[in-house]
């Protein structure tokens, strides 16, 4: 895939002066069937998040609240998104690297995930990384 399949995905809003509702249904919304679900928060504005790429999952990253930057790295081209809409997340196939900083004070994000926590899907070094997708090229 790589870092021409990172895209934003943008969320159906049901306006409503009570409160908007965002709605993200897994394999319509969410390009996947959605196994895990997670949130960050208390992020300090000088956090550096991410330093990892995964094997086989696919995310979409949501801010829910605040900003925050996420550069994306195929380890031939490199992209950055700033996410501040709640409806709207970015897309992260499988091998992509990604490194998440500049964030707002009071920054929350959620992350909906393809497949439940598994420790050996990560590849935290970055020669590591890539090796591997010289490997494949």
């Amino acid at each position: 895939m790589g870092i021409d399949s990172c895209r934003l995905v943008h969320l159906p809003v049901v306006a409503d002066p009570q409160g908007n509702l965002a709605v993200a249904e897994a394999e319509e919304h969410v390009p996947f069937p959605v196994a895990r679900v997670y949130y960050v928060y208390d992020i300090p504005a000088s956090a550096k998040r991410g330093g990892h790429a995964h094997r086989e999952l696919e995310q979409v990253v949501f801010c829910l609240a605040g900003a925050m930057e996420m550069v994306v790295d195929d380890g031939g081209s490199r992209r950055t998104f700033r996410l501040e809409d709640p409806c709207e997340g970015l897309f992260l196939p499988p091998m992509v690297w990604q490194d998440i900083g500049g964030f707002a004070e009071g920054t929350v994000f959620m992350v909906l995930a393809s497949a439940r926590f598994d420790e050996s899907e990560y590849i935290r070094d970055r020669d590591a990384y890539l090796a591997t997708v010289q490997a494949v090229r």
